[in-house]
């Protein structure tokens, strides 16, 4: 579409958030954030084919404004906590979907490159996983308890050493996405590779199934957030290198702050894995069903909150927007 044309199509709905800025206090907040989505879309649709042009600056302008005025100005009503993870956030999290997927591309991409070299390579195993992990547990799998790991230490310590540890893993992957996202996926290489290796090991012995249902049983979750976590490194990482028609110092402390918020959102989840690792993942002798049961819940709860729901809420947000203004 040329650009005189993309303007014509759009120039009244333009208009009209402008003036619906002008009576903030009066309009319905749910009619002001569904049009500031639609002009961020057509601000991305602009930047992405016009850059440059007088298009997107006076998009840029109207944006940034609309942002300043809703964000900056907003009294939080009710409790925050509730409003931060059922509301804000899943609609927030609805324009990082794409830096969420290419997340999970490379931490699978890097789970097959960690299976390949532990198939092709003898001593791969031992260097990823190190000597005492493998000595230890083919001891345990000589006396018939292979997953005796998880039973050693006792059940409070090992739920908070490692809701700590994941905690640490994600700010880790947040953090170092300020090296343009390299240090973001170095991570993610690194626990994916980690992963991999651990799961053939148990496999080259015969026990994939019976690590599987034991390991998964938090992994799921722990796993999933891992990779939450990878997208708020992306996202810094994106406003870094591509700060768009904003100046890279403003573009980069917008990608701090959403980044920010995506690893908050991490933080019940982690507690949620390190308690299942510390008080259920112990239980080996636990029935198949069960653990296929609480492994199904984890994995739909991970996919419904991350993926389903923000887009469910901006759906529901442009729906009653529309209905509102006509």
């Amino acid at each position: 579409m040329r650009e005189a044309a993309f303007v014509k199509q759009n120039k009244n709905k333009w208009l009209k958030f402008e003036n619906e800025l002008q009576n903030y206090k009066t309009i319905a907040p749910e009619i002001i954030s569904a049009l500031y989505l639609e002009i961020t879309d057509d601000l991305s649709y602009a930047k992405t084919f016009y850059s440059g042009s007088n298009t997107v600056a006076y998009l840029n302008q109207i944006a940034s404004s609309a942002h300043q005025k809703i964000y900056s100005n907003k009294k939080e009503s009710g409790n925050a906590f509730y409003n931060f993870y059922v509301k804000d956030f899943p609609l927030f999290f609805y324009k990082h979907q794409r830096q969420l997927l290419l997340s999970f591309l490379i931490f699978s991409t890097f789970v097959i490159v960690g299976i390949f070299s532990a198939a092709s390579d003898g001593t791969f195993i031992r260097a990823i996983l190190g000597d005492g992990y493998v000595n230890m547990t083919l001891e345990n799998i000589s006396n018939n308890d292979p997953m005796a790991v998880y039973k050693k230490m006792g059940q409070i310590d090992m739920f908070l050493g490692i809701t700590i540890n994941n905690i640490k893993v994600s700010l880790m992957a947040y953090t170092l996405g300020i090296i343009g996202g390299l240090g973001t996926a170095l991570v993610l290489m690194q626990n994916a590779i980690m992963l991999g290796s651990f799961q053939y090991f148990f496999y080259q012995n015969g026990l994939l199934w019976e690590s599987a249902r034991t390991i998964w049983l938090h992994g799921t979750i722990e796993i999933s957030v891992i990779i939450v976590a990878g997208c708020a490194g992306l996202v810094l990482g994106k406003a870094i290198l591509f700060p768009g028609t904003y100046t890279r110092l403003t573009s980069f402390i917008a990608g701090i702050k959403n980044g920010l918020k995506i690893v908050m959102s991490t933080i019940p989840f982690f507690i949620i894995a390190g308690f299942l690792e510390g008080f259920v993942t112990r239980i080996t002798e636990m029935p198949d069903w069960l653990a296929i049961l609480i492994i199904t819940i984890s994995l739909l709860t991970i996919l419904f909150y991350y993926v389903y729901y923000p887009i469910y809420l901006y759906k529901k947000q442009q729906s009653n927007a529309a209905e509102k203004l006509h």
